[in-house]
């Protein structure tokens, strides 16, 4: 029967083309999907939620940690790395709608120590979506503390005008969020867990899992199987810092897709994250997020999430004016730490979306993989 589900759905080359899938199937096929994934990347736990027309369902496979042999739930806390970022952006769509900035204030004006370097010519919208200036993926090591990260930004020139290059940065969108971190009058830790997680209705969500949940964070194994994970850096809250769950992220995820459940301040955040400012390889970057046509080729989605447009800089596209979320799109967005890997992708129009949370990171291709063929199967 699992090899049947395969054969269907590898004829499913094109997302929203018509698959259908009964729902008593969808056990076999997440099944079929996930099983040997985890097999053939050697996985010890992954999570997975499908959210359906206002229903989630949960499956759940493998131990958050080897040693405990604990069991994953739709409660284990993963590292989801990357996909932090949809929320630091959330968090200054928000202080946006509270009036604490606008997207094209310059940094250095939310900053005075940046003020006579690069960032006086710099937006808050161009850190946001990686088009600073050619800021790296990661800080280099000799300024990758909460100390120097500073003296880092203060001497940093950049290699393209702002606005014109693509460069995916964790110090670029990392800035953004302690900016508007500071808009608000508040840490960056503090904002996310006090003010933006619970008005979202997240309370699984965490920047430091407190001490009474340690037991539900899962291990992380890196690519020789070792245990490890996440280590402290330059804006590693801001960048790649949560940690949460397949249930809080479905909660997430259907915030997203029903943004009028929140308060007026959220909406219009939501609003912002989901807003295309430019075009870039078939991609429209919105704040943090990321997204596509839909229905959407599953080549299309590989080719948007891979190493190439992670690690080379890409000429943009500007949307002028920017273009609010229509009908028929698809948000994604990938998230992975030394020793976890995450992937969150949604269809608004058709009220569905899958959520992946696995204790190892892998290939990004695969995560879509998995992801495109149960949305495939949603999309009757």
């Amino acid at each position: 029967m699992k090899r049947n589900v395969q054969k269907i759905l590898a004829s499913a080359f094109l997302l929203g083309s018509g698959t259908c899938m009964a729902a008593t199937d969808l056990r076999t096929l997440v099944d079929s999907r996930v099983e040997p994934l985890m097999q053939q990347q050697g996985i010890p736990g992954l999570s997975v939620a499908v959210v359906n027309k206002g229903q989630v369902q949960y499956f759940n496979y493998g131990v958050a940690a080897t040693n405990t042999r604990k069991p994953v739930t739709e409660d284990t806390l993963f590292e989801v790395g990357s996909v932090s970022k949809t929320f630091t952006a959330t968090l200054g769509g928000y202080a946006q709608a509270t009036g604490k900035l606008t997207l094209s204030d310059k940094a250095s004006a939310h900053l005075p120590a940046l003020a006579g370097s690069a960032f006086d010519g710099i937006s808050l919208l161009q850190l946001a979506t990686y088009t600073a200036g050619g800021l790296p993926l990661q800080f280099p090591n000799a300024a990758d503390s909460p100390a120097t990260m500073l003296g880092y930004f203060q001497h940093w020139k950049p290699a393209y005008a702002p606005g014109l290059q693509r460069l995916y940065s964790n110090p670029s969108i990392g800035l953004f969020g302690y900016l508007a971190a500071q808009s608000l009058g508040q840490p960056f830790n503090v904002a996310m867990e006090q003010t933006l997680l619970p008005k979202l209705g997240l309370n699984n969500t965490h920047v430091s899992v407190p001490a009474e949940k340690s037991g539900q964070y899962a291990q992380g194994y890196d690519k020789n199987q070792q245990p490890v994970r996440v280590t402290p850096g330059a804006l590693d809250s801001e960048a790649y810092g949560i940690k949460t769950s397949t249930q809080d992220l479905a909660r997430y995820v259907i915030a997203n897709m029903h943004p009028d459940t929140l308060e007026k301040p959220l909406q219009q955040a939501i609003a912002a994250t989901h807003t295309g400012y430019y075009t870039v390889n078939g991609m429209t970057q919105g704040l943090g997020w990321e997204r596509y046509p839909y229905p959407i080729k599953l080549q299309a989605l590989l080719d948007g999430n891979s190493t190439e447009m992670a690690m080379q800089p890409h000429k943009v596209n500007w949307l002028t004016p920017a273009q609010p979320q229509t009908a028929d799109m698809l948000f994604n967005k990938t998230g992975s730490t030394s020793g976890f890997g995450a992937y969150v992708a949604y269809v608004p129009s058709k009220d569905m979306g899958v959520v992946i949370l696995a204790n190892k990171n892998y290939p990004n291709a695969e995560r879509v993989k998995v992801a495109h063929a149960i949305l495939s199967a949603l999309d009757h």
